[in-house]
């Protein structure tokens, strides 16, 4: 099985003096990279960092944060990606949650402020403070153990650390790897922040690869005019983002600009994509090559990767591809039972070589999710996600189980209604959603459109492609939907901005029993 630092320790072999990483401020080769993970890695032994502890990261995407996530690796800890977005309180929560040795943070120069001495009664060290040129840690070899951990909050309303182990992780950045084509000539912008794993799937592809890696600062990339700009002035080739981030740069009176550019290959991933924004992309770069990937973050970044084109996406749904190596698919309908036949949806769980450890000091939720009595022999994730696979053999992605809602005895896909307010005139962006209705399940649209749109004739031109049963209770117009720090859609900014609560379901426990 593949061991991502035993790949890019490969790579500097090599080619040591070829470019690895680069940010605003500082590049380094693939040999100053790895010196740079050792020094740390003996720096971190220094302040009682041992193999199997967790380290903190709570920095941007920068050279540094590479590094230090690299010196981690060397001497067989996991690094805990923190969002320098998020407010102290729920940092420290999750830092007290992991029991994090140390947390690393910019040097004082660059963050503007001396940083507090601890952070959930955990150590917190200037980066800086962690170098020491006369001191290399050996490095520990291939490990078994966790690599990284990454805080999601899903359904439990409170952080949950999902342990990912170098084997998945492995597994995945060489599948990664293949199926897009990564190489030494590959010049990639991370776009996607680091405490967001679907970052991973260029970050690391790049360096097991031999590429060069650029970041930027994520408040800049906002500024859609620094993406332009460093996809020229740096030759990008190749970058990932969410759907979200694809519709702002659509909306760019810069995205012309990508016709004449280097860029060869998107990920686009985290969000179901759509057909229009893909004809709306290849209508000003027709060259760019598109994969559409999916993966929960239990399953290690992204299990699939499915190049897509014209002929493909005709129809209008946008298949997520094919499994990689070593995972497989299993699609059970609502008795349990193992759905054989195309085109006919299910739940979908997940098994193979790219499955988590576990979520940290959580076993009974982790035996929730991962089950070993739906298919002989094999543990499964079971992603409460809604696919078919098409008669092609691809995957296709329908919804959330808990966003495919009933009301009034109707069956309503929030993604289809997504997808029709979008085509209605004078239309630019539409995110549906549920709200508590008085106690009720009741639907909102938030739309956004230039001048000429209002609500009634909003409403008239939804009527003549959806029935009165699946029209939303209530219709919103607002400038621009808001992303969240992961660039993706920020529902609860939504719902709050608008003065509505969500709406509180019963547990999906209750809904639906689990196979047997």
């Amino acid at each position: 099985m593949a061991d991502v630092l035993e790949g890019i320790i490969a790579q500097a072999r090599t080619g040591p003096d070829g470019p690895a990483v680069r940010d605003s401020e500082r590049e380094l080769s693939y040999g100053e990279l790895l010196e740079e993970a050792a020094q740390l890695g003996a720096g971190l032994q220094r302040a009682g960092v041992g193999e199997g502890d967790r380290v903190a990261l709570l920095l941007p995407n920068s050279v540094d944060f590479v590094s230090a996530a690299l010196g981690a690796l060397w001497i067989g800890a996991a690094f805990v990606p923190l969002a320098v977005a998020d407010p102290e309180v729920r940092l420290a929560t999750i830092v007290t949650d992991c029991a994090a040795k140390i947390v690393i943070v910019p040097d004082e120069r660059d963050a503007g402020a001396a940083p507090p001495a601890s952070l959930g009664g955990s150590p917190v060290v200037a980066i800086s403070d962690l170098r020491d040129e006369e001191a290399r840690a050996p490095w520990v070899g291939p490990s078994p153990r966790v690599a990284y951990m990454i805080y999601t909050s899903g359904t439990t309303g409170t952080p949950k650390g999902v342990q990912i182990g170098n084997r998945a992780f492995g597994a995945a950045i060489a599948s990664t790897s293949e199926a897009i084509g990564f190489s030494e000539a590959t010049r990639a912008l991370c776009v996607s922040p680091f405490h967001f794993d679907g970052s991973y799937g260029t970050l690391f592809p790049t360096l097991y690869r031999g590429g060069l890696a650029v970041m930027r600062p994520q408040e800049k990339l906002l500024f859609l005019r620094t993406f332009f700009t460093t996809v020229a002035e740096e030759e990008i080739t190749h970058t990932t983002f969410t759907p979200s981030y694809l519709r702002l740069l659509l909306g760019s009176p810069h995205i012309s600009a990508l016709a004449h550019s280097r860029l060869e290959v998107i990920q686009v991933g985290g969000e179901a994509l759509n057909a229009a924004d893909l004809r709306s992309l290849w209508s000003h770069a027709p060259h760019v090559r598109v994969f559409n990937c999916y993966g929960p973050t239990e399953t290690t970044i992204a299990v699939t990767h499915g190049e897509l084109t014209a002929e493909i996406v005709e129809g209008e749904a946008v298949p997520m591809g094919y499994p990689h190596p070593g995972v497989t698919f299993y699609l059970l309908d609502e008795g349990g039972e193992v759905i054989q036949e195309p085109n006919r949806a299910g739940e979908l769980y997940i098994g193979g070589d790219q499955l988590m450890d576990g979520y940290w000091r959580a076993p009974a939720l982790t035996e929730e999710v991962l089950r070993d009595d739906v298919v002989a022999g094999e543990t499964l994730y079971r992603t409460g996600d809604l696919v078919y696979r098409d008669r092609s053999g691809r995957y296709v992605f329908v919804d959330r189980l808990d966003r495919v809602i009933k009301r009034r005895g109707v069956r309503i896909s929030l993604v289809e209604l997504n997808e029709t307010f979008r085509s209605l005139p004078h239309v630019t962006e539409a995110a549906c959603t549920t709200f508590d209705d008085g106690g009720d399940l009741g639907i909102v649209a938030f739309v956004v459109g230039d001048s000429e749109l209002t609500v009634p004739e909003l409403r008239s031109s939804a009527l003549t492609q959806l029935p009165e049963n699946m029209m939303p209770n209530r219709i919103e117009l607002i400038e621009a939907l808001p992303l969240n720090k992961s660039n993706k859609l920020d529902v609860g900014a939504l719902l709050a901005n608008a003065g509505l609560a969500p709406y509180r379901a019963a547990p999906a426990s209750d809904r639906r029993s689990p196979p047997k």
